[in-house]
């Protein structure tokens, strides 16, 4: 992977069914770090991640105007097909999803599909050890992945993502519906990940962005006082001990130090 930014936005906007959810982001993701976004509910967190491989592209009625490079092309430029883009950019979901297959078979998915011609039994194996599951589940592969705790479904949800060798992981608040050791597991395996991925995470806990995350973008709501329309915007974007400590914007302190959200 390049040392360049792994995506670069300028003058981001997303309309659903006419109505404006995000407006004018910009900002620069590099590679090997975890980017949390963070921000009061409806302020277009989930919205933003989406447009990174164009999830916004499924739901009905969204639409997505200004720039969004990844490595330096356009991703929303004519003839990009979204599925290639899935492959580089893999996402990882709220609520843990495994398909209602083997745990083989949840991790061989992507490859069989992408006409993987190497060692599956190796790749489904490496897959597992990297998302910290391997040990748990090595002697049942074959068995439900809709058996698992659902930490352990996270995890293999990451495995899935992560057997297409992507090179940036999403996350929307991967560990929201997990208890608090699983959570722990989730965000110690992030740390081991973006050795090798980019990270985004969508976060509602503010001490999760805190703890695993090297930059952190406060998102934040405003409301048109005519139309009573709300919008996300970019308030702030840095380091995350910066955004923690040292915040430029109010909005920005208010938020972080629990005044509101």
């Amino acid at each position: 992977m390049n040392d360049d930014n792994v995506f670069s936005v300028k003058g981001l906007d997303v309309h659903y069914g006419g109505a404006p959810a995000l407006k004018g982001v910009d900002m620069e993701i590099g590679p090997r770090q975890i980017t949390a976004i963070i921000g009061p509910s409806g302020c277009g967190k989930s919205s933003l991640i989406r447009c990174f491989n164009r999830m916004n592209d499924l739901i009905p009625g969204a639409v997505v105007s200004g720039e969004v490079l990844y490595h330096g092309s356009d991703i929303y430029a004519a003839g990009v097909d979204p599925v290639v883009v899935r492959r580089h950019i893999g996402m990882v979901f709220q609520r843990p999803n495994p398909f209602p297959k083997s745990i083989y078979d949840n991790v061989a998915f992507g490859p069989r599909i992408n006409g993987f011609k190497g060692d599956l039994d190796e790749l489904v194996e490496r897959s597992l050890r990297r998302a910290a599951l391997w040990d748990e589940v090595q002697n049942k592969l074959k068995k439900s992945a809709l058996a698992l705790s659902g930490g352990q479904q996270q995890r293999l949800c990451i495995a899935r993502a992560i057997a297409v060798e992507p090179d940036v992981i999403l996350m929307d608040e991967p560990a929201s519906a997990l208890d608090p050791i699983a959570t722990v597991r989730i965000e110690d395996l992030m740390q081991e990940l973006k050795k090798e991925f980019a990270i985004v995470i969508v976060t509602h806990n503010m001490q999760q962005a805190a703890r695993v995350s090297d930059k952190t973008a406060f998102l934040y709501t405003e409301v048109d006082e005519e139309t009573s329309a709300r919008w996300g915007i970019l308030v702030e974007y840095d380091d995350t001990s910066r955004i923690f400590t040292k915040p430029t914007d109010t909005r920005t302190e208010d938020y972080v130090s629990g005044r509101f959200g």
